[in-house]
């Protein structure tokens, strides 16, 4: 099979390659996807970067966690009628990701992909649904609560449609008008501009204070959230890329009773992974779950699909491996 690789880290364009593999087999509870369509995330882009000084140690990485693609091999324990289903994949293994044409996973991490679903829609799905979906009903249900969404980025997106689907007020910020035309289609309320200097204030008015709060980007964006989260609030953070090791303003939150709850799809796991898998399965279903599509390359152009999501895309990309 064909595969990309990277053995060290550095640029896109200088590590990684095409190569061929042999095909995978599947173990008892795993099936064997023939994979159409990978999806590129930012953790898939910083660890073959190098992010934070981390030096890569061991064989060489198979990117991308997410993908699609259609059940040609079980190993035992799995029913032989799984063979020719359409799924939707997510977590792909550390190292022996979805950027290949064949791909030995759990079972369970294959899900049945609804009619009417393209490959490409369907590569989407899988760290930014469960992150967002993991991040919003950690801490119960949204009907009549008020949500902020920090960035429109895929999580984010994914956030606004799950949040105002459940009935929330959901406030969003973005950096472009681009963006934040995506967040307001997607079910946003209002849209502010992050680097606004009255968007607190402006947040404040709207709501009086938010109840949630799912976050991109935690040390940067400390000094907002402490000033809108409502009492007994929760800020849900995923990432925090531009300040990795921020100093935390203790009583700023601790005042208002905060729970500041870190967010880690990859260990998404238990009833709180089932619960993800059912409402994304069925928010796709309905049909109101797409996320927007910024490019697709060819697998061997792979290198100029992490380019793209490292030069800020608007939308998802999406290396198509076999396309249909």
């Amino acid at each position: 099979m064909r595969a990309i690789q990277w053995r060290r880290n550095g640029p896109a364009r200088d590590v990684l390659e095409l190569v061929a593999l042999p095909d995978p087999v599947p173990a008892a509870g795993e099936v064997l996807v023939r994979i159409h369509a990978s999806g590129v995330n930012p953790h898939d882009t910083k660890g073959r970067a190098g992010w934070r000084g981390v030096v890569h140690q061991g064989p060489p990485v198979i990117p991308h966690s997410d993908g699609a693609g259609v059940i040609v091999g079980v190993g035992a324990g799995v029913p032989a009628s799984r063979i020719g289903e359409r799924v939707w994949i997510f977590g792909g293994r550390h190292g022996a990701g979805t950027c290949r044409d064949l791909l030995a996973i759990d079972a369970a991490h294959a899900v049945t992909m609804p009619d009417g679903v393209t490959m490409v829609q369907a590569a989407c799905l899988g760290v930014p649904c469960l992150t967002a979906h993991l991040a919003l009903f950690s801490d119960g249900p949204l009907g009549g609560k008020s949500v902020l969404v920090q960035g429109a980025g895929a999580v984010g997106l994914a956030a606004v449609l799950f949040a105002s689907r459940a009935g929330a007020r959901v406030v969003a910020t973005a950096s472009t008008p681009a963006k934040q035309a995506i967040a307001r289609d997607a079910g946003a309320t209002d849209v502010l501009d992050y680097r606004d200097p009255d968007c607190a204030a402006r947040i404040l008015a709207l709501t009086g204070g938010v109840d949630r709060i799912v976050e991109v980007d935690f040390g940067a964006n400390q000094a907002l959230d402490g000033q809108v989260i409502a009492p007994h609030g929760v800020i849900a953070a995923y990432s925090s890329t531009r300040d990795p090791k921020p100093v935390l303003d203790y009583y700023v939150f601790a005042k208002k009773a905060v729970t500041l709850r870190f967010v880690q799809a990859m260990l998404i796991h238990g009833p709180a992974l089932e619960n993800a898998i059912a409402a994304t399965t069925r928010a796709v279903t309905e049909g109101w779950m797409r996320l927007p599509v910024a490019a697709t390359f060819p697998l061997d152009r792979t290198a100029e699909a992490h380019e793209a999501l490292e030069a800020g895309a608007s939308g998802k990309v999406i290396v198509e491996v076999a396309p249909v």
